[in-house]
Formats: structure tokens, C-alpha cells, sequence
């Protein structure tokens, strides 16, 4: 019985073709993980400029209360920030694998 079972090749898959198919299944994996690769650090780029962007300088100004005859009660002084471009802060400086159209033309 063993040995009919063995010897049986009704429905068997000969090895070239599973070679063919699966070579078509990996190159295609292979094609869409680019692709998510690609997607992925341009959407991470698009953050890592909105990140650059932002404007973190911020102003706040003193005040005070007077008791009369140029005294004060009590006086807080204003103070500022200005928040100056780094070199990291432009889109001109990151440098993308993918050459999508989209990401050339920024």
C-alpha cells in the first residue's frame, strides 16, 4: 500500500512549475515591498519637514502694579525667544531613495 501511494502521480505538481510560480510570487513581493518602502519614507519625510517647519519662537510681555508715587507692588519682566532655522529645517537637504515624480518635483 505504501508503496502504490508513493508511485501515485495523480495531481502532482512537477517541480519546474512550482519553481515558476513561486519565482512570480517572490518577485512580486518583492515589487509591492518596494513600493510600501517608498510610500513609507515619503510620508515619514512629509512629517519629518512639517516637523521642521514649526515656528517655536513665542514673546510674552511683562507687567506690573503700582501703588502710586512711581512704586511698585509687583512687576514681572517679559521675556522672548526666536527660534533661527537649523540646517535640518529645509526640504532641500533630505535625500530620498524613491525618484517618484511627486517627490522630485518638491
Amino acid at each position: 500500500m505504501m508503496k502504490t501511494l508513493w508511485n501515485d502521480e495523480a495531481g502532482v505538481i512537477l517541480s519546474a512549475e512550482l519553481v515558476l510560480v513561486s519565482t512570480i510570487l517572490v518577485l512580486g513581493m518583492i515589487v509591492g515591498l518596494v513600493e510600501l518602502q517608498c510610500s513609507i519614507v515619503a510620508e515619514l519625510s512629509d512629517l519629518s519637514s512639517a516637523f521642521g517647519n514649526l515656528n517655536q519662537s513665542y514673546e510674552t510681555s511683562g507687567f506690573g502694579s503700582s501703588k502710586g508715587g512711581n512704586q511698585f507692588k509687583a512687576r514681572t519682566y517679559g521675556a522672548a525667544y526666536t527660534d533661527r532655522a537649523d540646517t535640518c529645517d529645509c526640504d532641500a537637504n533630505l535625500s530620498i531613495v524613491c525618484t517618484d515624480i511627486g517627490e522630485v518635483q518638491k
